[in-house]
């Protein structure tokens, strides 16, 4: 089953960081990964928890 696709506001609130942040790391490279739906920036749920899980201590 395909899950729905996060906004930054999502991954915000999921990560408990201000949706900012995700925006700078975006702009950075930094944070997880994101793809374009139009305008839209959208994360897979699997991509912001992988990325999460391999953050060091």
């Amino acid at each position: 089953m395909i899950r729905n696709l996060w906004g930054p506001e999502d991954v915000a609130k999921y990560l408990n960081v201000p949706v900012a942040t995700v925006y700078q790391w975006r702009h950075k490279g930094y944070g997880p990964s994101a793809r374009r739906v139009g305008r839209h920036l959208r994360y897979r749920p699997d991509d912001v928890e992988t990325w999460f899980a391999g953050l060091e201590a």
